[in-house]
């Protein structure tokens, strides 16, 4: 394996022998699989869960791992072509790039987008400008419109609470945010659901609405695969019947890299927090998944994130164990 950069690179058979190696990871481990490995792992955007498991899986697998973050310890990177270098910016992304990626086998990118042009994102120009100066193997830990290890992990979740990918409903609902989030999650989320052969409803209100590109990959997908993807802002209609709640906020799309009309379209949408009275018409398990990080009591309720359907911290240590399979199949284990 030389990138992971999207699900949609890989056959569902090849998901499956990802999740199944993840399993016996967990259950069987092996300390010394990587020894002698090195990942290096650049975080040009902020990250908790996305920077410890991964050096976590590393270490685990008996490898090494490095960090460089212009927050943390460089002096601020210039990512602009054609600049004259003489303001506070140190080094160029052009240098910085391929020197971290000579000195690891592998490489782990975070790049999120900058939401200003949504065709420039949803192109991810951006993350695709960064791997093109390397030659290195690499991994996508978020771009502007993917983040494939989360979704790895969100395969394995439903699958570890066995929930059905034929027949499975699944709720892709946006919930409200003080401020303007990445497409990446709830775009590659609803990918993978749909990949997974479930019954997709994405839930949002007027202007929230994904970009088209990304619902006909979506549905193409579930065609494929046996399943389906609708959309509405009924929310009584979409939890009918359903097997998983997965909450994330994101930007308007309607209002794309607008941050004041964005903020004018979310201000009366305050409601849009997941709590009990949104499952009245689930099913009795039905689960509730975010990604995390979470804003308590804005995103979704404490009686629901702590009580007995909130799957999220399990979901969170799927990160690692996700991680784990891929970088010994990246990294030359004996899978």
């Amino acid at each position: 394996m030389k990138t992971f950069n999207d699900l949609a690179d890989f056959s569902n058979e090849e998901i499956q022998d990802l999740i199944s190696l993840a399993n016996r990871l967990d259950k069987r481990p092996e300390p010394n699989a990587l020894k002698g490995k090195v990942l290096s792992l650049l975080f040009l955007s902020p990250s908790l869960r996305t920077l410890a498991s991964f050096q976590a899986a590393m270490t685990r697998l008996g490898g090494g791992s490095f960090v460089i973050s212009p927050d943390m310890s460089i002096h601020g990177l210039e990512t602009r072509p054609g600049i004259v270098m003489d303001g506070a910016a140190a080094e160029h992304i052009r240098e910085a790039v391929p020197v971290i990626a000579s000195y690891g086998d592998a490489i782990g990118i975070r790049a999120f987008a900058e939401r200003k042009n949504l065709e420039h994102d949803m192109a991810d120009t951006d993350f695709h400008a960064l791997t093109s100066l390397i030659d290195t193997p690499y991994i996508n830990m978020e771009s502007a419109m993917g983040h494939p290890c989360q979704n790895l992990a969100d395969w394995k979740t439903l699958d570890d609470y066995d929930i059905p990918a034929h027949g499975g409903k699944f709720v892709l609902s946006w919930a409200y945010h003080p401020m303007a989030l990445p497409l990446a999650v709830p775009s590659s989320t609803l990918y993978t659901a749909a990949r997974r052969g479930m019954d997709v409803t994405v839930l949002r209100p007027e202007g929230f609405e994904l970009p088209q590109p990304i619902m006909e990959k979506s549905r193409e997908a579930a065609a494929a695969a046996g399943g389906s993807v609708r959309e509405t802002d009924d929310r009584c209609e979409a939890m009918d019947g359903a097997h998983v709640i997965y909450a994330k906020s994101w930007s308007s799309t309607k209002h794309y890299g607008d941050r004041i009309a964005d903020q004018k379209l979310r201000n009366d949408l305050d409601d849009w927090c997941v709590d009990d009275t949104w499952f009245d018409n689930a099913l009795d398990d039905c689960r509730f998944m975010h990604c995390l990080p979470v804003r308590r009591g804005v995103v979704v309720s404490e009686p629901v994130l702590d009580g007995p359907r909130s799957i999220v911290i399990h979901e969170a240590r799927n990160r690692m164990l996700a991680q784990m399979a891929v970088l010994h199949q990246m990294l030359g284990g004996q899978s």
